[in-house]
């Protein structure tokens, strides 16, 4: 299975070294033809790490949404998802440069985003973009880019998520049939309710059978995050919606693949970070470096901004909603 989100072309590459180095220069620490040495290349290295970080939590800094997608097993009503997490796919590939072949699927939805590990796979490497694999479920075996150039044997592959930082929206696929044989990645969808804890809290029978999740609560901790979903399934196929978090650096020569845009702000912001540092207090040269950080993020979120969302009400709300076919599973008692 596949999963899509809102994705732009990532044409723009370039090091954390060139964004330093241009950085550096900006603000006066650098001469032209300069190059920052090893120890102010890493501070600067570590400053820029915090910066990515730190967009994470802006949410019209992210360029594309994750769409994370498991099956519901049956009785079972809490997963985790991130490093160690039980979402994620289990898949048999090879990687030759920045393409990733995969012959096979054992588990789980390959999407963008998704960190990949296993025997010689070089640490930090994501799956960037769709190639051959996509098409919603018709092609899942075949081509995908990802973010290091490396060369690995065909092996076992574990690509997960990290721990999003929220779950924005949610949606189950429930399986049609043919000729008495359920067919994943078809059938019917039907919106997820997204719980708080204090919704969650008043759930009085959390354990309560149904034919498939109508909400889903999440529950974010350090490392590993816990999606509870209500009411215990029998089938199902979930589809979560969250920002992508920006990853961090390995080194400073990694490719910084992000749309058009993103390595200017990442650049004059990296300066506005640095001047203190290299003790820059010219109120003219502050007042100019922030402005041009202001301006390259401005331009950012305005290509981000989403529409306005349509107002909606929590289901303990109304008085009547729309039916979907979960009458068929349960004889309409519920």
């Amino acid at each position: 299975m596949d999963c899509f989100g809102k994705h732009y072309d990532m044409t723009t590459a370039s090091t954390p070294i060139q964004i330093i180095s241009r950085a550096l220069k900006d603000i006066g620490a650098l001469e032209a033809g300069e190059t920052p040495t090893a120890d102010a290349a890493q501070d600067a290295f570590e400053m820029l790490n915090d910066i990515v970080g730190q967009w994470s939590n802006e949410n019209m800094m992210v360029y594309y949404t994750s769409e994370i997608i498991f099956p519901v097993v049956s009785n079972q009503i809490q997963y985790t998802i991130g490093p160690t997490g039980q979402i994620g796919a289990t898949i048999t590939g090879s990687i030759a440069g920045t393409v990733l072949t995969v012959t096979a699927l054992s588990s789980g939805a390959i999407c963008v985003g998704q960190k990949l590990s296993g025997t010689g796979i070089a640490p930090g490497t994501i799956i960037v973009d769709f190639v051959t694999g996509a098409g919603g479920n018709v092609n899942v075996l075949g081509t995908y880019t990802v973010s290091i150039p490396q060369t690995v044997a065909s092996t076992s592959i574990r690509a997960y998520y990290e721990r999003p930082l929220s779950i924005s929206s949610a949606f189950v696929r429930v399986s049609t049939t043919a000729n008495g044989v359920p067919i994943y990645g078809g059938g019917l969808d039907y919106p997820v309710a997204v719980l708080g804890i204090d919704e969650y809290q008043m759930i009085g029978l959390k354990s309560l059978n149904g034919p498939w999740p109508k909400a889903i609560y999440y529950q974010p901790a350090e490392q590993l995050a816990t999606i509870f979903v209500w009411p215990n399934p029998a089938q199902g196929e979930l589809h979560l919606f969250t920002s992508t978090s920006f990853s961090e650096y390995v080194s400073l020569y990694d490719a910084i693949n992000l749309p058009q845009g993103y390595n200017m702000a990442l650049r004059w912001c990296l300066a506005e970070r640095l001047m203190p540092m290299y003790g820059k207090n010219s109120q003219a040269q502050i007042a100019m470096i922030g402005g041009f950080a202001a301006q390259a993020k401005a331009t950012i979120k305005r290509t981000n901004m989403l529409p306005a969302p349509v107002a909606r009400y929590p289901d303990a709300l109304l008085m009547g909603k729309a039916k979907d076919a979960a009458f068929i599973m349960d004889g309409g008692f519920r």
